[in-house]
């Protein structure tokens, strides 16, 4: 009865550490795992490139085999795709494959990291200041804000800043124009200023047609921005005479719609200037005397650097 008992004891007591060795082994793969990661992050990029090479291949192949065994799997593999080089990685879709090095294509120059333009103030911070400083305009439909992709467009009536068939800016334009310019002034956004009618015909001692009269409003508020500070080199005017209407002219409220001036700020920027290098003046060279030839010995004809002439009897080096 006893022996059993002892053995019984023994029985229970062995084995009860065995969780140690799975724990070293889960232990071990891990300290493996994150050697393989550290390796692959500090390996170079074309060690790497033959790895995910090597990987893609095996996954093709088994794939494949499935697919052969009638196992169901459809497909010619996970990666079908060969993996894209640092270049593709970098470019995606704005990179012509077939072309040497990085060539953007129309259209996609905003999914590229390419270096691109100056890229200037963010344009939803203008925005919210905008909104902020011509909250009585917009609620009363004088003027409206529109931020798309790459354009900021204030939409101001030309009914608030002109006077019928006019191009001569009100007061209230003056004023509209100068909450605008606080805003717009501390940043370098190009600026374009568009002119727009309605397709009513308009031909006077002034305007000849809705051409001239769009830009000559565009004109005037351009050169308003100018007069309050605005860096002209920002700047620009598009005239849209009545062909690019916002609404359609067959009502007075359309036609009174589409005749607008817009201030449309732009995403990107005037470069800054490359600072002026001081210029060093350079020394001019020290002028020297010239000894002239003489028949006597005895005299010394020296011409001097100002065009003059010394003469002189004494032994002078």
């Amino acid at each position: 009865m006893l022996r059993r008992r002892l053995r019984s004891s023994q029985v229970k007591s062995q084995h009860t550490e065995r969780w140690l060795v799975s724990y070293a082994d889960y232990m071990t793969i891990m300290f493996a795992f994150f050697v393989v990661m550290y390796a692959i992050a500090i390996n170079k990029e074309e060690n790497f490139q033959i790895l995910s090479d090597s990987l893609e291949q095996v996954f093709v192949k088994s794939a494949r085999q499935h697919s052969q065994s009638g196992t169901g799997v459809s497909g010619d593999g996970i990666l079908t795709d060969r993996v894209t080089p640092e270049q593709e990685i970098l470019y995606g879709e704005t990179i012509l494959k077939q072309q040497q090095g990085a060539q953007l294509l129309d259209g996609k120059s905003d999914t590229s990291n390419i270096e691109q333009r100056h890229l200037g103030k963010p344009l939803d911070s203008l925005l919210t200041k905008l909104q902020s400083a011509l909250i009585d305009e917009i609620r009363e439909g004088e003027a409206n804000l529109e931020l798309n992709q790459d354009w900021l467009i204030i939409e101001l009536s030309s009914g608030m800043l002109f006077a019928s068939g006019s191009a001569v800016a009100h007061q209230r334009a003056k004023q509209i124009v100068k909450i605008i310019k606080d805003i717009i002034a501390p940043v370098d956004n190009y600026i374009r200023v568009r002119g727009y009618t309605d397709n009513e015909t308009i031909r006077n001692e002034i305007f000849r047609s809705n051409w001239e009269l769009s830009v000559a409003r565009a004109t005037s508020i351009l050169v308003e921005l100018e007069k309050l500070g605005i860096n002209s080199a920002r700047m620009a005017i598009e005239g849209y005479g009545e062909y690019a209407p916002f609404t359609s002219n067959n009502t007075e409220q359309g036609r009174a719609e589409n005749r607008k001036v817009v201030i449309a700020l732009s995403k990107y920027a005037l470069p800054a200037a490359p600072p002026v290098q001081p210029t060093v003046p350079q020394p001019e060279p020290a002028a020297t005397e010239v000894e002239l030839p003489s028949d006597d010995n005895t005299i010394k004809i020296i011409r001097l650097p100002h065009g003059g002439i010394r003469i002189t009897t004494r032994n002078e080096p």
